[in-house]
Parts: C-alpha cells; structure tokens; sequence
C-alpha cells in the first residue's frame, strides 16, 4: 500500500501515526502551523469518525478494501464486532512479527514477510494479511538469519515490550502466538468504537 507525504497525513489526521512522525521534527513541525489549526470549524461526527478510520487504516498499513471485509466480518460473526475486528487486525502475520519485536515497524514486518524472511509452522510464508491462530509458531526462515534485518536481532531484541500474547525466544529465532490477542486502547492512536459507528 503506497502511503504518501507522512508529515502531511499526520498532521491531517492529528496523531503522530508513523515512526518518522514520532520525532520532535515532527512536533516543531506542528507547533509551527498552530495559529492555523485554532481557525478551523468545529469537527462533524463524521469526520471525527472518518478520521478515526483512517488513522487505523496507516496504523495496519491495510487498504479500504481490507478494512472493510474486515468490519463486515466483525460484525456478522459477532455480537461484540469492535473486539473481534481488533483481534483480527492484531492477528495478521505482518502484525505479529512487529509484535514479536523481530523489526522496528509495521512497513518493515510487512516487507520482511512479503520477501520471504519467515516461516509459519515451519512453512514459508508471503502473505502479511495471513491469519495466525493460538499455537502457531513463527519463526525466522534458516538462510534469512544473517542478512542485515535481523543480523543484530540477539542485541537489539527488547523482550519487556513483547506483550503477554505472543513470546519470542531469541536463541532459537522464533515465537509463538500463546493466546488470542489483547487489544489495549491505551497504546492506541486510535478509537476503533468510532470506526465501528
């Protein structure tokens, strides 16, 4: 998914969305165009929500399309469709390796999994928008350890930010999703009942 001008779509959408935007760059940036931020109309309830939406659809990297088959989804399996479409976004592969800690972002584990670098049960694997399931274990593929992605992992890995969901054993280069995973609002940039409305 091509994304764009990343100050300018954060900026818009007012929430330090990508890691190039979460510098203080970024705020002097924001602290700059401030006198013109005041002048604006009151937001409509749409927009606040269309905002909300789109905040979550960079956060994922996904596409309208996805998200859409998403929310349907969400909401003809379940009574509760904001925590199952949130276990769902949480539950891509791309996702999970970010979780994980393997890489520094969402961009990242979306391309090292598009290239090829890791294996779901032993299987390679292509597809970021792949669905891992409680027990699945991903691992990074045997010839891609030592290239530059992952040649410091043992170093750089910071297991106190791996949530209590998934586990990721560094000696052996893999992970297990443990459980179905807990989405916490508080380390969100977003409102995904506002979405949901």
């Amino acid at each position: 998914m091509k994304i764009g001008p990343k100050f300018k779509i954060a900026k818009r959408l007012g929430a330090p969305i990508f890691v190039k935007t979460q510098t203080q760059k970024f705020e002097q940036s924001v602290a700059r165009g401030g006198r013109q931020m005041k002048r604006r109309p009151q937001m409509s309830d749409y927009k606040r929500q269309l905002i909300e939406k789109q905040k979550m659809r960079y956060t994922y990297g996904i596409s309208e399309k996805q998200l859409r088959r998403y929310v349907n989804e969400a909401v003809e399996k379940s009574n509760q469709p904001v925590s199952l479409l949130m276990e769902r976004l949480e539950s891509r592969l791309d996702n999970v390796v970010y979780r994980m800690g393997l890489v520094k972002t969402r961009q990242m584990a979306r391309q090292a999994v598009a290239h090829g670098h890791l294996c779901s049960n032993g299987k390679k694997m292509t597809i970021p928008s792949h669905r891992v399931k409680p027990g699945e274990v991903i691992s990074i593929r045997e010839g891609s350890r030592q290239t530059g992605l992952f040649v410091d992992l043992k170093e750089n890995h910071e297991p106190t930010l791996v949530p209590a969901w998934v586990s990721f054993d560094v000696k052996k280069m893999e992970g297990e999703m443990k459980t179905t995973p807990v989405f916490n609002q508080a380390e969100s940039l977003f409102d995904p009942e506002q979405v949901m409305e």
